[in-house]
């Protein structure tokens, strides 16, 4: 079949749509916060897998109904740089990111926190699902997942492979970054990144900006 202009423009625009869908992860869900945290609040961690910044303005998340006319605005944060993870609580105008600091990183640096508010979604320690839609409806990524722990320690779903569809593995201190948090003993997770790693096109004015061009960079993993 003979491919007009306007034919290879429109699969290279699907191309790249798919490309971007691939980029953005669900990578660790804590359907226990709201009943069993002291911000008393579930969450869920997004992580950029890609190379480049992803403008999320606009994005929404849904549970196990799936549906974009369900599914509520995230808020709070606007871009997700390359290699960087986030964090979004379900929380009235974010007025619960302040103790979701606090417990996790106590006066340590913390990560970008967001938040969603309003009716129908909850996450449910009996097992459901996290969709995440660009501003268009299109599902970026998904997760499902079964019962939560129903005793402490409290330990999030952990994806750091990314994967979209059902998850199952917990998280375990020192096993992706994971740890106790800071003042509650009784949650282990690791949410978010402090910083994102430079896109490499950027690796020469961060390094010259510190002025250590030339040293050893030792890359921390959080």
């Amino acid at each position: 079949m003979k491919m007009t202009l306007s034919y290879a423009l429109a699969a290279l625009t699907v191309s790249l749509s798919l490309q971007a869908n691939a980029n953005i992860a669900i990578t660790e869900v804590a359907p226990w916060g709201s009943g069993n945290a002291p911000y008393e609040a579930d969450w869920f961690e997004l992580t950029n897998m890609g190379n480049t910044a992803i403008d999320i303005a606009g994005w929404k998340v849904d549970d196990s109904s799936n549906s974009f006319g369900a599914a509520l605005a995230l808020n709070g944060i606007a871009n997700i740089a390359a290699g960087q993870s986030v964090i979004f609580m379900e929380s009235a105008n974010g007025a619960d990111i302040t103790s979701f600091v606090s417990t996790w990183f106590g006066s340590n640096p913390s990560p970008l926190v967001g938040y969603y508010s309003g009716s129908g979604i909850g996450l449910s320690t009996s097992g459901d699902a996290v969709n995440i839609y660009n501003a268009a409806g299109v599902r970026q990524a998904n997760v499902s997942f079964g019962a939560a722990d129903a005793t402490s320690p409290y330990q999030t779903f952990d994806n750091a492979a990314g994967i979209n569809g059902a998850i199952a593995q917990l998280s375990s201190v020192g096993v992706n970054g994971a740890f106790v948090a800071s003042n509650n003993a009784f949650e282990i997770g690791s949410p978010g990144t402090i910083a994102a790693v430079p896109e490499p096109e950027n690796y020469a004015l961060f390094l010259a900006g510190l002025g250590v061009i030339g040293m050893g960079i030792r890359k921390r993993n959080v």
